[in-house]
């Protein structure tokens, strides 16, 4: 007897039209990722800074009874809601992005190993996102889920820059002081955003009227945060410097893009501050945060080159 052939739809043929080589569709999804990643803190901010974090009011379904908002939650409903449903353009985006690669896993390990992890932190944001609405907003947990978006995006970005760099040896081209100041520098900026959670935690913004603050003193906290932020700016200036100094074009270059970040996120810090955290300023630094922590990691991978 013959054997028959296999259907073009079989999963051995769909497999085998997966590409065997990076092109400009896998780098479009590598920066869907990252792209993603950070719209996605900015909706989630919609929802706290409207006070819809409970606007479902249990999870993973809406209400009791739907899986979907209902005409009597309102416009909370709505806005906590379309943040769910983000989550699953965010896991078809990981899907993609991990067919992409699957195929040169033994070439590419680095790759496929960015997107499996990506993928897998998806639904685990996503439980930790159930997890705050079951403990009514608790501000640890809400800062938890910050932080997890935050890796996230620092994952994406190394994507993005693997996909584009290659998988080859890497040297260090900096020198070693220039090497050590961007790594304090990255440092400071992981300590700058984890003291902003607090400082957010303890704030007016709690994501619903009824919800509960950590219990510290917002003003207090608002001085501390910043400190930090200045010695960042700092260290960014040196980088900076030394990078044109030594002609690291690259470094030179993501250090202007982080400086960018940071003067921004200083000036719309101490705006809000003063006019009394004013809900559209508050999401912006959120997501201008998540622009800081992608252009320092680009800066820290720009410390070594492909030989």
């Amino acid at each position: 007897m013959k054997r028959q052939k296999s259907s073009k739809f079989s999963p051995r043929a769909l497999l085998e039209r997966l590409p065997l080589e990076i092109n400009r569709t896998t780098r479009v999804f590598a920066w869907l990722s990252l792209i993603s990643q950070i719209l996605i803190v900015g909706t989630g901010g919609a929802v706290r800074l409207t006070a819809s974090g409970l606007g479902c009011t249990t999870w993973p379904k809406c209400t009791e009874d739907s899986f979907v908002t209902t005409p009597e939650m309102g416009i909370h409903g709505v806005i906590e809601f379309g943040n769910r449903l983000l989550t699953f353009v965010l896991i078809a985006i990981a899907i993609v992005m991990f067919l992409r690669i699957v195929r040169m896993r033994a070439e590419r390990r680095d790759l496929f190993v960015l997107a499996l992890v990506i993928g897998f932190g998806i639904p685990l944001q996503g439980v930790i996102g159930g997890i705050t609405v079951w403990t009514h907003l608790n501000p640890y947990v809400v800062g938890l889920h910050f932080v997890l978006s935050t890796v996230l995006v620092v994952l994406a970005t190394v994507l993005v820059w693997r996909v584009y760099k290659g998988n080859s040896p890497r040297t260090r081209v900096a020198p070693l002081w220039l090497t050590i100041t961007t790594h304090v520098a990255s440092l400071f900026v992981a300590v700058t955003i984890l003291v902003g959670i607090l400082t957010t935690g303890s704030g007016p913004h709690a994501g619903d009227h009824g919800a509960a603050r950590n219990g510290l003193n917002s003003e207090i906290l608002q001085h501390v945060h910043s400190w930090p932020a200045y010695i960042t700016l700092g260290l960014t200036l040196i980088v900076i410097a030394g990078s044109l100094a030594l002609r690291l074009v690259p470094t030179f270059r993501f250090g202007m893009l982080l400086f960018a970040i940071e003067g921004a996120q200083i000036i719309v810090g101490i705006t809000q501050s003063r006019l009394g955290l004013p809900e559209l300023l508050v999401g912006i630094h959120m997501v201008l945060a998540c622009m800081l922590a992608s252009a320092m990691t680009a800066v820290v991978l720009s410390l070594k080159q492909s030989r």
